[in-house]
């Protein structure tokens, strides 16, 4: 019923549009920065860090997922971290996010990874299940820390 394939430069105006709308759903929409330019280039371009995967449904995108390789020093392998899934509102349920996230298991294991790991906001309930319901276990003895915007380049500039 899906279709998931890694996502191409002229995927870009697709892949905005779906950050965007996880953005909303995130209750974060005026937070998007990104254009369909520096999409195309900070995802496809020759400096990247970052792959995506585009999840159809009849020819037609219901899905994206971004991901990059981190480290583990003491495993000493690469992990993936799954930095954005979407699954457009109409497909939720369907089973797509599922595949989406069995592809990226694929590719984590394909790849040597010795994890596979992503965050998610406290209050999606919806996603937390799916993940319970995959095996998944939530990480609590960490705390994510994060620096942007002023604060980033205020410190760096010491």
């Amino acid at each position: 019923m899906f279709e998931i394939r890694r996502a191409a430069p002229e995927d870009a105006e697709t892949i905005l549009r779906f950050i965007t709308e996880l953005a909303v759903y995130e209750k974060a929409g005026d937070e998007v920065e990104a254009t369909v330019e520096s999409v195309r280039s900070s995802l496809f371009g020759p400096s990247s860090v970052c792959e995506a995967a585009i999840c159809e449904t009849h020819g037609l995108p219901v899905g994206f997922a971004v991901w990059f390789y981190s480290y583990s020093t003491w495993k000493a392998r690469n992990g993936l971290y799954l930095e954005d899934l979407y699954i457009t509102p109409d497909q939720r349920g369907s089973g797509a996010g599922r595949q989406m996230l069995r592809y990226m298991a694929r590719v984590a294991v394909e790849k040597g990874c010795a994890r596979f790991e992503w965050s998610v906001l406290d209050w999606n309930t919806p996603a937390i299940r799916a993940y319970d319901a995959i095996g998944a276990e939530p990480q609590t003895e960490w705390i994510r820390y994060r620096m942007s915007g002023r604060t980033l380049s205020d410190f760096a500039a010491g």
